[in-house]
């Protein structure tokens, strides 16, 4: 099996989109640090729905880099979502 290069590209775009809801990249629009955390929960669920659906078909280099970004991703997720809480109360 090779590896597909716009599974990567598809990764790696969702990511930096995941990044940017979580207010790790500027908003391209305003420049600014933004947090959307219910867009940034619906990008991360679409990559563990595709990490679901393409099991066993991804090499070892796609794989590391799917479970590289969901981990990375669910660490902030969970990182800005405790900083939302703890502002709120």
């Amino acid at each position: 099996m090779e590896n597909d290069p716009r599974f990567a590209d598809f990764v790696i775009l969702q990511a930096q989109n995941a990044g940017m809801f979580l207010g790790q990249v500027p908003n391209p629009t305003s420049g600014k640090l933004e947090v959307n955390i219910k867009a940034a929960r619906s990008v991360l669920d679409s990559l563990e729905m595709l990490e679901n659906k393409t099991t066993g078909n991804r090499t070892p280099e796609e794989d590391k880099l799917l479970q590289t970004a969901l981990l990375n991703l669910r660490s902030l997720h969970s990182e800005v979502e405790a900083q939302g809480e703890a502002a709120g109360a």
